[in-house]
């Protein structure tokens, strides 16, 4: 008897509480959009499976936390992937090595719209000072406006990792940044509708010019270049991303391109989504806290989204008629690579089934990337 009351004591089932079933479901719910209603299956599969292991409970006794991140175990060190900052430049590796900036090399001035999207980080981290975070902690929750999972984990790692009297916020800002990533094609469209009229979203754009090879190899060079003196500390980010472009477009390293944009960044996007799944343990996540951080993950993506589509329309004021942009293209300004874009793809063939806006939607959609990187690292430069 005496055995069978400890094997139950070192069970999940002693250690239950109300918390581990509501993040279980929590996790459920993640698998289910993603294999339901394809929402971002690539990431929300791991994170909403991390979600279940994380949430499996262990015994705690006399401070001893037997849990899935227990010293040495192998989850813990699958994690320091995650505190250490050293997924997300392998991320945007990959992320570079599949990327064409030939609308962007083609017609520059719509990197100006992935800049104006960057607005909800600003607004976010101002926001989050008032409801009584830190300026690291607000630095790290601002980031999540720029819509963009592997720079908020990578910001949060560095300004939120439970030490220097910061609060351990990696697992909420994750969580919510790929969150609203997933929920693109539903927070967007209404957004856009909203502030553009129907013959703003009936305007047609010139079709891109072509970009010679040349260009396209010199553009990751100069653009490591420009926003490495700009920002330094994006460098990890930005380093990575037009190191993985260069490789793409170099046309003499394409199996190293290859291994970056397939296979490096798939067994990375598992270990990521896992491992940050893994740390939202009830008693970690479920806080006043994560839920202050949600309300503002949701309200920055939206001002994130308006200021591009709004920023789109002031330089309407100043372009000629045959230079006109279509406003939806501004909600593009955003990270989220390439579900923006498709979005407004398909928000401007419901206003017009001839008008085809994916490649133009493309040029801030890469903008947002470089941006909201460029953004992370001034404000690591101000608050590390």
């Amino acid at each position: 008897m005496d055995g069978l009351i400890q094997f139950f004591t070192y069970s999940g089932f002693a250690n239950f509480t109300l918390g581990h079933g509501i993040m279980i479901l929590v996790g459920i719910g993640f698998i289910f959009l993603a294999i339901r209603y394809d929402y971002e299956p690539l990431l929300l599969v791991p994170i909403g499976f991390g979600i279940l292991i994380g949430n499996i409970p262990f015994l705690q006794d006399s401070g001893l936390n037997l849990g899935v991140y227990e010293e040495g175990s192998v989850m813990r060190y699958l994690y320091m992937g995650v505190l250490k900052g050293i997924y997300p430049p392998l991320i945007f590796l990959g992320i570079g090595a599949m990327t064409d900036f030939s609308t962007l090399i083609s017609n520059p001035r719509l990197m100006i719209l992935g800049a104006a999207a960057q607005l909800g980080i600003f607004i976010t981290l101002i926001g989050a000072i008032l409801l009584g975070f830190n300026l690291n902690e607000a630095g790290a929750i601002g980031i999540i406006g720029g819509a963009d999972g592997p720079t908020a984990i990578f910001l949060s790692s560095k300004l939120a990792n439970g030490t220097n009297g910061n609060l351990n916020l990696i697992g909420p800002i994750a969580i919510a940044a790929y969150s609203y990533m997933a929920l693109v094609p539903v927070i967007q469209p209404p957004i856009m509708r909203l502030l553009t009229t129907k013959k703003e979203r009936l305007i047609r754009m010139k079709p891109p010019r072509s970009v010679t090879k040349t260009e396209k190899i010199i553009f990751p060079i100069l653009g490591l270049v420009l926003t490495g003196f700009i920002s330094p500390g994006s460098l990890p980010l930005l380093g990575m991303l037009f190191f993985g472009n260069l490789l793409k477009e170099s046309m003499v390293t394409e199996r190293l391109a290859e291994t970056a944009r397939k296979s490096m960044i798939d067994i990375v996007t598992i270990l990521l989504g896992v491992t940050v799944g893994a740390s939202t343990q009830a008693d970690i996540f479920l806080t006043k806290q994560s839920i202050l951080i949600f309300v503002l993950g949701a309200l920055s993506f939206m001002i994130a989204t308006a200021g591009g589509v709004l920023f789109a329309k002031v330089m309407n004021l100043f372009s000629k008629p045959d230079r006109q942009i279509n406003p939806l293209i501004g909600a593009a300004g955003v990270s989220a690579v390439p579900d923006s874009a498709r979005v407004v793809q398909l928000e401007g063939l419901k206003s017009d089934p001839s008008n085809h806006l994916l490649m133009h939607a493309m040029a801030p959609n890469v903008a947002g990337v470089i941006g909201s990187a460029v953004a992370a690292g001034i404000l690591m430069s101000f608050l590390m």
